[in-house]
């Protein structure tokens, strides 16, 4: 369920009565206690396979911020949470006509993500991010996603010097 409507109770419910795994991510205008009430929703229908997604937080000036605290507040709700590194370094309406981003801060905060708890990552890969019609500035080409998800492995296996 895509962050602007993680609060969409017909949604949320009708993706829980499908019976699949629902990945809900957490707006950048929610905080992480508030994601419950979208999880409940879900489990309104009889569904509890959820998943929550962190993906920062808008702070007012053109920029995400990452409280990597909401990974954990939101597994204490139960839930497997993922982190969506790509989205998380997005600075919204900065780039005219689409949002900005910082790709070169996704490699590091999905590292920090799997300290606190991470259970998975999202990442949004184009063939030439800086031709893609959305999303590209924040987006990873090819070589930075082998590059990240090496360094991801690495760090997994407990080589911290990387």
């Amino acid at each position: 369920v895509p962050a602007f409507l993680c609060r969409q109770t017909d949604l949320l419910v009708a993706a829980g009565k499908t019976g699949a795994i629902v990945n809900i991510k957490k707006g950048q205008f929610v905080s992480a206690e508030q994601m419950k009430d979208s999880a409940s929703k879900v489990i309104s229908s009889g569904n509890k396979k959820i998943m929550l997604t962190e993906r920062g937080t808008f702070f007012g000036y053109g920029d995400l911020v990452v409280d990597f605290r909401n990974i954990s507040k939101m597994e204490k709700m139960g839930f497997p949470v993922v982190f969506d590194a790509t989205h998380s370094v997005q600075r919204p309406g900065t780039n005219k006509s689409c949002s900005g981003g910082e790709r070169e801060y996704v490699k590091p905060l999905a590292c920090a993500s799997l300290e606190f708890g991470a259970k998975g990552i999202f990442m949004e890969v184009h063939p030439e991010p800086n031709k893609a019609l959305c999303d590209g500035p924040n987006s990873l080409d090819f070589k930075m996603l082998d590059d990240t998800i090496e360094t991801i492995i690495k760090r997994i296996n407990g080589v911290h010097n990387v």
